[in-house]
């Protein structure tokens, strides 16, 4: 079992399976050792979480929607990496967007649902650079939509 995997149990992680395409992309592209992985909503096993930072959700809720990103995205990584997520050499950036009310200006603290969640499975390797921005409305209504680059060794 690698590390990473029995970093996963011990965090009582199982990832869900890769989320297919809704349109007319590629769930991530390889250029060297970059991968480069297509925004991933805020889907987890009860289905889209939907709504607006600052109208129908909190920063909790938003924090929890941009963890299901972080698991959407994880699983994506282990596609690229043919299942070995030992291979994830560093998180290398995060991209999160967030569905919110204009008044609403915590969109760090929501993103951190997602950037937590990658220092908690990969360590200082999952330390990364960021930005995170609000939009009206996200792709199917999703609270939060998050991309990535990662580096593979």
């Amino acid at each position: 079992m690698s590390q990473i995997a029995k970093r996963l149990a011990e965090l009582g992680i199982t990832l869900p399976q890769a989320v297919a395409p809704v349109a007319n992309y590629v769930p991530f592209v390889r250029s060297g050792n970059l991968v480069f992985v297509s925004g991933q909503v805020s889907i987890g096993p009860d289905g889209l979480v939907k709504g607006t930072l600052g109208q129908d959700m909190d920063v909790a809720a938003g924090q929890t929607a941009a963890r299901l990103c972080g698991l959407n995205l994880i699983a994506q990584f282990a596609a690229a990496c043919e299942g070995d997520l030992d291979r994830v050499k560093r998180v290398v950036r995060l991209g999160g967007f967030v569905a919110a009310d204009p008044a609403f200006t915590d969109i760090p603290k929501v993103i951190n649902g997602c950037s937590d969640l990658m220092v908690e499975v990969f360590g200082d390797a999952g330390r990364h650079a960021r930005s995170a921005v609000a939009c009206p409305v996200l792709p199917l209504g999703a609270a939060v939509e998050v991309d990535a680059v990662i580096e593979l060794g």
